[in-house]
């Protein structure tokens, strides 16, 4: 069942769904995505240097960031809402003998490595397997919490749908979705995917475009993007509808590396920012169009889908990336998040989500 979209008619889509949480965001006149950013002196929520699966681009603090305050905001929404007590003692028990899934590109790793910290720091001592040992992605990494037989799987792929290598080349094919079959079996599934689209030149990993039979050098790439999340959304309803897999989508995550987005200098990137942007309304730089795209999507779908609006809360963290502390690897980064840090927020809220606590 999917849509069938021109460029005139995805941007007419996500505005008339803007308003609308796409299929079981938080009920009621309860919003946990709309509030601000407050200080708190019991934050972060567990030390960084205690747990073992951060990745050397996310451990600010192991690259000696020097400020400290990034780390001390709670998120707070707006009244009726609070954000519970995240129990990660309950979540292995809630998930026992069952695998979830993170399926997307380094943003999900980003919410993935930060969930596998937090429940470390409520069980420390539980025994875990990592798969494969060296830690490379190839397409998965696993940790198991043996005591609980709970299995976090980070599953990548930049587009969801399938990259095949022909004769001609490497071919993003918007309507296929082959490599879903690695997805099945899962408990509870959260996907992402935007951060790749735009990419051009060497860094982006494909020669063609195909839709059906029609091959192209390249397209509009939100148009492009709009295409392959309905071959996403066709390919959810047909295998988990008549299923209990619960099935997530995180919102798009945003970059800072145009100061003009928050009111400052044009040039100016994350880089040496220690505060949130301090806004309850809109963000200056206004909503990411794609985001807009996802809602309709999955406004369209027969299988449930919860939308884990991250998006605003994050625009608001300019602070909250590596930057340069990060070991090196991505330069002077201020599209991913430090860990400890936002992504702890992010999973609490997929938390009252999963618990159904909403204050």
């Amino acid at each position: 069942m999917g849509i069938t979209m021109t460029r005139r008619a995805v941007f007419s889509a996500a505005v008339v769904v803007t308003a609308l949480v796409a299929a079981c965001t938080a009920s009621g006149s309860c919003d946990m995505f709309t509030g601000t950013w407050v200080t708190d002196e019991k934050y972060p929520l567990y030390d960084s240097a205690s747990c073992p699966f951060i990745r050397s681009q996310f451990d600010c603090r192991r690259f000696n960031r020097p400020d400290t305050k990034y780390l001390k905001y709670r998120w707070q929404p707006k009244p009726p809402c609070s954000l519970p007590r995240f129990d990660g003692l309950a979540l292995l028990r809630m998930w026992a003998g069952k695998k979830v899934m993170f399926v997307g590109d380094s943003l999900a790793l980003n919410q993935y490595e930060s969930l596998l910290c937090l429940i470390h720091a409520a069980a420390p001592n539980a025994k875990y397997t990592v798969s494969p040992r060296s830690r490379k992605i190839n397409p998965a990494s696993t940790v198991t919490f043996r005591e609980y037989n709970v299995t976090l799987v980070y599953y990548v792929t930049h587009y969801l749908v399938d990259i095949v290598k022909e004769k001609a080349g490497r071919v993003l094919k918007l309507d296929e979705i082959d490599e879903g079959r690695n997805w099945l079996g899962a408990d509870v599934l959260v996907f992402d995917s935007w951060h790749w689209w735009p990419r051009s030149g060497p860094k982006r990993p494909w020669d063609y475009i195909q839709e059906g039979s029609k091959v192209m050098k390249d397209m509009d790439r939100t148009v492009a993007f709009a295409k392959a999340l309905n071959t996403w959304a066709r390919w959810v309803d047909a295998n988990l509808l008549h299923t209990s897999t619960k099935v997530f989508f995180q919102g798009i995550s945003p970059s800072h590396y145009r100061g003009q987005e928050w009111g400052a200098a044009r040039r100016k990137t994350c880089m040496g920012e220690t505060e949130p942007l301090n806004s309850t309304g809109t963000y200056p730089g206004g909503p990411i169009r794609q985001q807009g795209i996802i809602r309709s999507v999955l406004a369209s779908m027969a299988k449930p889908v919860y939308l884990l609006d991250f998006t605003f809360m994050s625009q608001l963290r300019k602070d909250a990336h590596p930057s340069k502390y990060n070991g090196g690897n991505f330069g002077r980064d201020c599209t991913h998040w430090c860990i400890a840090g936002l992504p702890d927020t992010w999973n609490i809220l997929f938390y009252a989500a999963l618990t159904g606590q909403r204050g």
